[in-house]
């Protein structure tokens, strides 16, 4: 299997990797057994697309031997990407929804009382919620 790809995709583990831009080497499960068992890729065990040698880009289950992704008929790489970009937009906004503080209020006093920041805080703090993302 070639190297150096921009995606990863791995049936077996239903397992789609992005290798480039600061998210390379995450890797989300998609839970689609839909998607994951239309016929074009029964005989397909994984799948390196953007390599520098295309010829080795997809690895068959069977003796078929390797070869590109446009020779292997597969449709467009955007059905694996649109499909992370969904992933991790999620994990994004689990991310921000987790990542509450409590403050002090009013300061000094002791013991310290304590409130949740306002949504406010939080967007000054972080920005706003994620909405969408695009690889």
């Amino acid at each position: 299997m070639a190297t150096n790809s921009n995606w990863t995709i791995i049936f077996e583990d239903k397992c789609i990797i992005k290798n480039t831009g600061a998210e390379s080497g995450t890797g989300y499960k998609i839970d689609d057994d839909a998607f994951w068992n239309d016929s074009k890729f029964s005989n397909i065990w994984a799948i390196q697309y953007g390599t520098s040698n295309s010829s080795d880009e997809v690895e068959h289950r069977n003796e078929t031997p390797h070869c590109s992704y446009v020779d292997a008929n597969l449709g467009d790489i955007s059905q694996f990407s649109n499909r992370w970009d969904s992933a991790h937009l999620a994990q994004l906004q689990s991310d921000w929804d987790n990542n509450n503080l409590s403050i002090e209020d009013p300061e000094g006093q002791n013991p310290p009382v304590l409130r949740d920041e306002t949504e406010a805080e939080k967007i000054t703090r972080l920005g706003e919620r994620p909405t969408s993302y695009s690889s």
